[in-house]
């Protein structure tokens, strides 16, 4: 009978000189697109910035999960402490751990520190969680399904995050902690998309950008933002 191998452990990042930071980058890599993964030197600000002690109303986390001295896995994302929302980054397993229950996990960790930080720098508890997820992602229709889950009907952008390249179309999701939420209203998802550009990606500007302005042009008339309807999931054949 096969042995099972070591024990998977879950650990938050803090040092920018920790080994494990390039592993998890290593994996970033690996999983996502150039045009979709910030650049390494962002991680290590965000954790020299970290160890300072020198957030004021927002916070960054990386969560990586090891296996025998090597990372099989990460999860990223930011509290926003003006929204009082967390934001999703990063989510990468390695193939073999997929089955592992790290990725549940790594999420279930990410999620606690949002509910901390949201006590710690708001003083309330945290009202929801957002993230992007490519159109053509298989869980975001298992998203949809769940009903504390909003798919924006918006067209939302990941900004460029290089100069030679492209803003990237997702889609935007807003998971509510307080209870099932079927719109949003406008004013409160512009400040939402300016946060997120501003805070997470550190666009100086965003309403320099093409892309943001797109994004504004297409909420102006509306008051609320409902559910998205997903195109339903191509059939293959076997």
């Amino acid at each position: 009978m096969p042995q099972p191998g070591p024990r998977i452990a879950i650990r938050e990042l803090r040092d920018p000189k920790d080994p494990s930071l390039r592993g998890a980058y290593a994996l970033l890599k690996q999983t996502f697109q150039r045009g979709e993964r910030v650049d390494y030197r962002e991680w290590v600000g965000s954790l020299q910035e970290k160890a300072g002690n020198l957030a004021t109303d927002f916070a960054w986390h990386l969560f990586v999960a090891e296996q025998g001295g090597e990372v099989v896995g990460l999860a990223s994302g930011t509290y926003l402490g003006n929204v009082n929302l967390g934001v999703v980054g990063y989510l990468a397993i390695v193939p073999t751990a997929r089955a592992s229950g790290s990725g549940t996990r790594l999420r279930t960790r990410l999620r606690q520190q949002f509910a901390r930080d949201a006590l710690r720098l708001a003083k309330r508890p945290l009202a929801g969680i957002i993230g992007e997820v490519s159109p053509t992602n298989p869980w975001l229709r298992r998203l949809d399904k769940r009903a504390e889950v909003l798919v924006l009907d918006f067209p939302y952008f990941q900004p460029r995050l290089y100069d030679d390249d492209e803003p990237s179309p997702f889609v935007l999701y807003y998971e509510s902690m307080t209870g099932p939420r079927q719109r949003l209203p406008v004013g409160e998802l512009r400040r939402i998309l300016y946060t997120v550009w501003r805070r997470v990606y550190r666009i100086g500007r965003p309403l320099d950008r093409p892309a943001f302005r797109s994004m504004m042009r297409a909420l102006a008339n509306r008051r609320t933002v409902g559910r998205r309807k997903l195109l339903p999931a191509k059939r293959h054949d076997h």
